[in-house]
Formats: C-alpha cells, structure tokens, sequence
C-alpha cells in the first residue's frame, strides 16, 4: 500500500499545482468559521502550509488529501468489514434520493459550508443547505433497528476503519512530505506576488486619505 500511495500522493500534488496558477485572492468578505479539515491538519503541516498561506490554498490540497484516505478506508471496508458496508451503502441510497449540491465539488470546494454568512439584515430566501436538507424528507423508509449483536459489531467495524484512515493518514503525511520543495516552489512563484500585491494595494489605500480631506 505505500507504494501506491506514494504514487497517488504525487499524482495528486501534480494536480493542485497544476490548479494553483488559477488561484486568486478571495474579494469577498472573510468567514468567521474555522475550517474543520485544515485547521491544525497534519496534512497541512506535512505540506508545509500551515504558515502563512491563504486557506483556499491549503483547503485545495488537504481535501485531495482526505480523497486519499478515504479510498484507502473504503476498500479496506469493502473487504473486511461487511457489516459497516452495509449501513454505508444504506446511508448513500438515502442521500442519493434528495437534492445533494455539497456532492461533485472540486477539491477547492469541497467540505466548505454551501452558503455565505448572511448579511445582517439580509436574510436569503432560501440556502443550498436548507434544499438539501428537505429534498428527501419522507421520501425513503426508515433503516431497520439493529440487534444488540449487530451494533456491537459495528462498532468493532468503526474502530478498525478508524485505525484504518489514522494509518493511511500517516503514510499520506509521510509521502506528502518529499514534495515539500515543489510545494514550497509553486506558493513563491504564484501564491506570495498575489499576497504581496493585495497587502500593497491596501497598504496604499489606507495611506490616501479620502477625497475632501487636508
């Protein structure tokens, strides 16, 4: 398996480089959330991006990585823990039977909320999370009750799969880690004459007073 994620992990790396020259400072105003995925991701740290890089930059990256782990964990699952299969393939042909915009994302998007924060005063007419979340609302049976033995098991098969995704996990970070120069050499030439340019333009605008002033 470390060879082939080796392999994966640089083919996916190819890929957000090649994706980078297309990144642009976000205009719009900044989140007051934390993303979940990057903040504090080892996989961010393995990459070398935990200091001073944009966070569309570093979300781009770590949910490549995340595809990763969880193809690992999905066929681990698929051959060694049926009963977990099971309830996960269920749990998809519940979602499959509703509105589901957060699915078919570009890395860059994917794992971001579906909608902005509303502006105060502004409320919307409707959000992506509200569609998604009552498009399928009475439209599929409940899932069966599992049997005392059943859940147990379950929860057997989770810890494995757990330790599956932290031991893929482990690898990705270690392979991630070799291609920290390429890394380091796409955020110098793309990332940071962007940053700089935007710090300099508003640099300029807060030393120019206002029309009407002096």
């Amino acid at each position: 398996m470390e060879r082939s994620l080796e392999t994966t992990v640089a083919q996916a790396v190819d890929a957000w480089l090649r994706w980078l020259p297309r990144w642009r400072p976000s205009t719009t105003r900044g989140r007051t959330r934390l993303c979940r995925r990057c903040f504090g991701s080892p996989v961010v740290a393995a990459a070398g991006l935990d200091t001073d890089v944009p966070h569309a930059v570093q979300h781009g990256l770590s949910t490549r990585m995340k595809t990763i782990v969880d193809a690992v964990v999905d066929e681990y699952t698929e051959r060694n823990l049926p009963l977990l299969h099971k309830e996960l393939l269920e749990s998809e042909r519940r979602k499959a039977a509703g509105y589901r915009p957060d699915q078919g994302l570009d890395p860059e998007f994917d794992g971001l909320p579906l909608d902005p924060d509303p502006e105060p005063g502004e409320p919307y007419l409707f959000t992506f999370a509200e569609l998604a979340g009552g498009s399928d609302a009475g439209q599929t049976p409940p899932p069966r009750e599992l049997s005392d033995e059943e859940k147990q098991a379950l929860r057997t098969e989770l810890r494995l799969a757990d330790e599956c995704a932290g031991h893929a996990g482990r690898l990705v970070c270690i392979a991630l880690e070799e291609h920290r120069g390429r890394i380091a050499a796409g955020i110098e030439r793309y990332v940071e004459p962007q940053v700089e340019a935007l710090l300099a333009d508003l640099a300029g605008n807060l030393d120019t007073p206002p029309s009407g002033w002096g």
